[in-house]
């Protein structure tokens, strides 16, 4: 569990394909003091367990399921990636829950500078158009950001300059792709409302509502 409040950046010392997994080496520029092989790791908002750490440098492997879904597969040496350590019990929720699994990609289709701020408008896929929602919660690359606004195909986030100078978002170029997890909420919701009884008042009755 993360919160979408990046701690600092990373910088990819190299990726080596396995198969059709993979092992990611990265130089933290965060301390991983209290990080142990084991521990979960956010990587451009990708949740990956660290299986191994040398001071500031860690690996972990990456599935053929989290390349297939994100843009990891994508990264290389020199590239640099926004990290967020796992949420501890009792810590400052910043951002909004996030779990660290991206849903899909997007795409950046443009960037425009507003007085301090950059205002991205991000191509969706359909498949996970019906749960973002105007002033609702989106991580990008593990960013915890809100819709400003949203169309049928594409929403749009403001980033403040303290976000662009703490993040990789400043460093994206139209029509590069970002990791995208929707917030899970409107997934239970709508699990629950496709249910054979679906929710009435008899249902919420039951479950102590």
């Amino acid at each position: 569990m993360f919160t979408g409040i990046v701690e600092g950046l990373g910088k990819v010392k190299r990726l080596t394909r396995k198969g059709a997994d993979a092992v990611l080496e990265i130089e933290a520029g965060t301390s991983l003091e209290e990080v142990s092989p084991g521990d979960s790791i956010a990587v451009n908002g990708a949740c990956l367990t660290v299986t191994s750490r040398n001071q500031n440098v860690f690996q972990a492997d990456v599935s053929a399921e989290t390349l297939s879904r994100t843009t990891l597969g994508f990264l290389q040496a020199g590239h640099k990636v926004n990290l967020e350590k796992s949420l501890r019990i009792g810590g400052f929720v910043g951002g909004h829950f996030v779990l660290g699994h991206v849903d899909a990609t997007g795409r950046i289709l443009s960037q425009t500078q507003k007085s301090g701020s950059l205002i991205l408008a991000v191509e969706m896929n359909d498949n996970i158009s019906r749960y973002i929602v105007e002033k609702g919660s989106v991580a990008i690359d593990g960013i915890s950001l809100t819709v400003n606004k949203l169309e049928k195909s594409r929403f749009y986030v403001n980033i403040i300059p303290h976000t662009a100078a703490n993040t990789t978002l400043v460093m994206k170029k139209e029509a590069d792709l970002v990791n995208i997890e929707t917030d899970i909420l409107g997934k239970y919701v709508e699990k629950l409302m496709q249910s054979s009884k679906g929710i009435d008042k008899d249902f919420l009755a039951k479950h102590g509502f």
